[in-house]
């Protein structure tokens, strides 16, 4: 009975520890994520007080809150959208994995921790935060620009790509050989197809057998098959989160819409004690002797996504300015990275890797709302500087020529309603 009294109250301080911490994120307009990883640090090994009771409870509610993330990700997108995305946007997906991730494996190999390492840490600078990008993006009323497909579209084939990666990466910490981690990613890219190939083609069939016109039975409903799913895949060594983000897919319509407004508060209150977990594996001393490496790589990738976007918004014909926003707008990292370094963090394959990867996570989500309010601006402003710099050096003045490539669609007013 006194454990249960004390597992109760530790609990409930830390839920009531967080509603604050996202109350106070929420009134000046930045994510809660690092405040739920700082509240972690404060929590766990080494922190102020760590928690005894409750921990088992919240290694639980972490595992179900990556499962939510990935499930309510899927729901964002049909079948259809992401066949369509990989067809026409692959080639920026491209980029953007070799810019992004190179990097971060080249730091681990740096450091000496080794390949299996240096394909955590490449995963961990390669994938943006779907929702802090989102967030930033209906703040600053950007929504309807020009530049905003070529943002999502990097964004979903970022998260079609973790269909494969994550497969691969539990297949490398579980130590598997060659040959059957080769079984784990055959089985991983054909659960994949076939749930792809089935939503285009039965979509309406397996959302009608999950549908209901009771929200609880609703719930109950999705909420089960995602959980089983999810056990299944992780049984083939597939990866959990994997298995749940193809639920997501598999659902469509009015059952996606359904699902979504009843698990957004199951999603948020499991995704916050998520990332109070990963803080609570660790410990705050760890942090000083990896800040520097975490600073540089956060330097480095920072400018690789912002060319990233540059570069696909300019393909898809995009002004100038535009180009600029979009490069801005994907620097957050968040929550994939943290789920990423958490199943390294779990395996114990590096001990300086969740430290390093708290930094990094922890730098990014703060600067990326900055370089998507202001690299669009600073980069007009230099670029400005240097035309006339340039006309000066040639013995002429003239005022800065119109930009022939910026068209009235590239202002932020297009599309807004």
């Amino acid at each position: 009975m006194h454990s249960s009294a004390v597992f109760l109250i530790e609990f409930g301080c830390l839920i009531l520890g967080l509603g604050l911490l996202g109350r106070l994120a929420g009134r000046f307009s930045f994510s809660p994520i690092p405040l739920y990883l700082l509240a972690g640090l404060a929590f766990g090994e080494g922190g102020l007080l760590p928690l005894v009771a409750s921990e088992d409870f919240v290694a639980i509610g972490a595992e179900i809150g990556v499962i939510l993330l990935l499930l309510m990700l899927g729901l964002e997108y049909t079948a259809t959208d992401l066949v369509s995305n990989l067809k026409t946007h692959y080639p920026a997906g491209v980029v953007d994995a070799v810019l992004n991730a190179l990097p971060g494996a080249v730091l681990a190999l740096l450091l000496g921790w080794g390949p299996v390492a240096a394909v955590v840490l490449a995963g961990v600078t390669w994938v943006s935060s779907s929702g802090v990008i989102a967030k930033v993006l209906g703040e600053l009323g950007r929504l309807g620009n020009r530049e905003t497909p070529a943002i999502l579209s990097i964004l979903v084939l970022e998260d079609l790509s973790m269909a494969v990666y994550l497969p691969i990466v539990t297949a490398l910490l579980a130590g598997v050989g060659l040959a059957a981690g080769a079984v784990t990613l055959a089985i991983a890219l054909g659960v994949a197809t076939l749930v792809l190939v089935l939503a285009v083609r039965y979509g309406r069939h397996v959302s009608r057998f999950v549908s209901s016109d009771d929200p609880e039975k609703l719930l109950l409903v999705v909420l089960g098959v995602t959980l089983v799913v999810a056990g299944l895949a992780q049984q083939l060594q597939v990866s959990a989160a994997v298995g749940a983000f193809l639920v997501g897919i598999a659902l469509s319509g009015e059952v996606a819409e359904g699902a979504t407004s009843l698990l957004a508060p199951l999603r948020d209150l499991f995704a916050a004690v998520f990332f109070v977990f990963f803080g609570l594996h660790t410990d705050p001393a760890s942090i000083p002797p990896v800040l520097l490496p975490a600073l540089a790589l956060a330097a480095v990738t920072t400018a690789t996504k912002i060319a990233t976007g540059y570069w696909a918004a300019r393909r898809a014909g995009i002004g100038p300015k535009g180009r600029w926003r979009a490069g801005g707008t994907l620097v957050a990292r968040g929550e994939f990275s943290i789920v990423i370094a958490g199943l390294a963090v779990t395996a114990g394959i590096e001990p300086s890797l969740g430290p390093l990867a708290t930094a990094y996570v922890l730098i990014l989500v703060l600067l990326g709302p900055l370089t998507a309010r202001y690299t669009e601006p600073v980069a007009t402003a230099l670029t400005g500087r240097l035309r006339r710099r340039n006309a000066t050096s040639r013995g002429r003045t003239a005022p800065d020529p119109p930009d022939s490539h910026e068209t009235i669609d590239d202002q932020d007013i297009v599309g807004r309603t």
